[in-house]
């Protein structure tokens, strides 16, 4: 109702009337309304090739900085918009392309070229479906540069803000934050975290936040890596996590642990704690063989790790001083070659001893089932051997007097010492034929 009012107004007056009103019109939208973009140079820039450094040593800094920003900034643009419309993102071509364009911008005085958010979701809302969109809109910025910067200069601003909220709003998908709520709540954190940074602090900052955050969860995950228990699923040599599988059992005086990642500096502190405690924190009411008091034996099933460094190589040397000790053997389980190959350069094969390296765990429990029944023998007797010097399992070994191979054990032609005992919990080693 206003603006008609005020034409039915101005229509009876005089001229000098009129310019009184349109004085108080242009006062009353610049109080209210800012409608001024400002003044924009006209016409394309020129063409130069940079001939002083003298700044590049200040900024260096700020360029790695303004790259940073602008890698994470595009990137998370142009995944957004590929998850958004179904299809794949070529993330190193997507760099290369930027790249080009920095280059060659820098001749001609540009801004840093990037990915934006509010441009890349305008264009997006604008229904661009193809790279040609972008040749298209330089076509007309060059246009408009040359000839309609006077037109630019009175376009409110909120005009302008709202353009990019009403393109920007579409970006913001609601269902997958419920997604992720019902999925991970920790993908909802970082979601949160980045959403409200971005909101109060900027697309920069929540972005540099988001991206901090995503990586000290990957940290901390890396750190504390899922390690399992296995136990033995009956009528089966096939050893799975006892949690996820409780019908699996375990036997008396060995554990067997599956480290889930791979073992480097970060974590091998909280292996060996975790180690520990399994070697402690026994339970047998899903136990079977030979009865034994405390754990003889803990074999690692390295099958899943993929990678073990220097710091881990040496941490396991020092677990297994620990546990001989206290008389308590490691086993080894299915290395990939490269673990091995770590393994033996840093000397563990040899302190530890290639008798103990398997190529399944069923091997090793094989094996270890027979020393804990000639442990469990030879415990109900007196050690005849007066040499203090020999360890436990060196004793134990000449006790036994065997020695098996893998192959003897798969093919269950070897036979225990125990062939006589008829304990129904206890499940032979091997069906015999």
């Amino acid at each position: 109702m206003f603006p008609c009012n005020l034409i039915l107004v101005v229509a009876d007056v005089t001229d000098v009337e009129l310019k009184h009103y349109q004085c108080w019109i242009n006062v009353f939208f610049k109080a209210a309304v800012s409608i001024k973009v400002g003044e924009i140079p006209q016409g394309l820039p020129k063409f130069s090739v940079p001939k002083e450094f003298g700044y590049i040593t200040s900024l260096i800094p700020t360029a790695l900085l303004i790259t940073g920003v602008a890698i994470l900034e595009s990137v998370g643009i142009a995944k957004a918009l590929a998850a958004k419309n179904g299809y794949e993102l070529d993330s190193n071509q997507e760099l290369f392309g930027l790249g080009v364009a920095n280059i060659m911008g820098s001749f001609f005085s540009a801004y840093p070229t990037t990915g934006s958010f509010s441009r890349s979701a305008v264009n997006h809302e604008s229904g661009a479906k193809t790279g040609l969109s972008g040749i298209i809109t330089g076509i007309i910025m060059g246009c408009a540069l040359l000839f309609l910067t006077p037109l630019f200069e009175y376009i409110p601003q909120c005009a302008l803000a709202a353009i990019v909220i009403s393109a920007v709003m579409g970006l913001v998908d609601y269902e997958e934050a419920i997604f992720l709520w019902g999925v991970d709540k920790r993908d909802f954190l970082l979601w949160t975290i980045t959403s409200v940074t971005t909101l109060f602090l900027g697309i920069e900052i929540g972005v540099l936040v988001g991206v901090g955050a995503s990586l000290a969860f990957v940290i901390h995950e890396s750190a504390n890596p899922h390690i399992a228990v296995l136990g033995r699923l009956p009528g089966t040599t096939v050893y799975r996590n006892i949690q996820q599988y409780p019908e699996a059992y375990t036997y008396h005086g060995i554990v067997i642990v599956r480290v889930d990642a791979p073992i480097y500096f970060a974590n091998t502190s909280y292996i060996k704690d975790r180690l520990r405690e399994y070697e402690l924190e026994v339970d047998k009411s899903s136990r079977r063989g030979p009865e034994v008091e405390r754990i003889y034996f803990v074999i690692l099933e390295m099958a899943p790790v993929t990678y073990i460094d220097s710091s881990a190589a040496q941490a396991l040397k020092e677990l297994h001083q620990e546990y001989k000790a206290r008389d308590i053997q490691i086993a080894i389980s299915n290395p990939n070659r490269e673990v091995l190959m770590t393994l033996s350069k840093s000397g563990l094969v040899d302190l530890i001893g290639k008798e103990w390296y398997f190529v399944r765990v069923h091997d090793a429990v094989q094996v270890c089932l027979q020393h804990v029944q000639s442990l469990k023998e030879t415990l109900k007797l007196a050690d005849p051997l007066p040499d203090d010097k020999r360890s436990f399992f060196q004793r134990l070994l000449i006790r036994t007097g065997q020695d098996l191979s893998i192959s003897e054990l798969e093919s269950g032609s070897a036979s225990s010492s125990d062939s006589k005992n008829t304990d129904p919990q206890r499940e032979p080693l091997l069906p015999r034929k």
